[in-house]
């Protein structure tokens, strides 16, 4: 017997390079499961198409006319903090991937991403995982070394720590940028208990997503800083 049809993710693209939009649109729609289902070239039209479409992805370019990405991306996320944003840019400043972070977008990819990993990309991000290139990567873990500049937390922060020893483990993990799979090797556990404690986690912290859970527990001094050399 056939297959079942799979469920369409239905993709926002937004850039301003027409070329390089009709490129992205026609490969993304070789993929049976993927459907372009509106186009924008400014921000301020990515944000008034995002409220008029039921929506799984927004695949957005930053340097965009008008508002520009970032902050089509923050308006967006303020009216829909579920609906994924994975960003596809020529950009890789640094002040850039901290502004996305806070912004709440779930994914970054630089232009001249081999289709197939962009493929995988928009997958991941559309079914709720990050996906941040080495790039972004880098600069995360930099913001988290614990020779940074970063202000410490207090004692009473520390003593605050909702998490226990298993959950900062796979937030340790989470922030290296391994997937649910990646994480169940590692430790030795089934992929469906990583789910459940990841779960836990964002419900403990009150965060949207795996990135600003990462963010906030390193930040307030969650977890632990050995858990974050490897």
């Amino acid at each position: 017997m056939p297959n079942a049809q799979l469920l369409m993710t239905k993709i926002l693209l937004v850039e301003d390079d027409e070329l390089f939009r009709l490129g992205l649109r026609m490969r993304l729609q070789q993929e049976t499961s993927l459907e372009i289902v509106a186009e924008a070239e400014d921000g301020e039209q990515a944000v008034e198409l995002a409220n008029r479409y039921p929506l799984d992805l927004v695949l957005l370019d930053i340097g965009l006319p008008g508002i520009g990405g970032i902050e089509a991306c923050r308006q967006i996320k303020q009216k829909h903090p579920n609906l994924p944003i994975l960003v596809l840019t020529s950009r890789s400043e640094k002040p850039l991937i901290s502004r996305l972070i806070a912004t709440g977008a779930q994914g970054y990819c630089l232009k001249g991403i081999p289709a197939e990993s962009l493929i995988l990309a928009v997958r991941s991000v559309a079914a709720g995982a990050s996906w941040w290139d080495q790039t972004a990567t880098t600069e995360i873990r930099a913001a988290f070394d614990v020779n940074s500049m970063a202000v410490l937390p207090t004692k009473e922060e520390a003593l605050e720590n909702p998490l226990t020893k298993r959950e900062q483990e796979i937030l340790a993990l989470v922030a290296a940028g391994k997937s649910n799979q990646e994480i169940a090797e590692i430790l030795y556990i089934a992929p469906g208990t990583v789910r459940v404690h990841v779960h836990a986690i964002l419900q403990k912290l009150e965060v949207r997503d795996r990135t600003q859970a990462a963010v906030l527990a390193i930040q307030k001094g969650l977890v632990a800083p050995e858990l974050l050399i490897n």
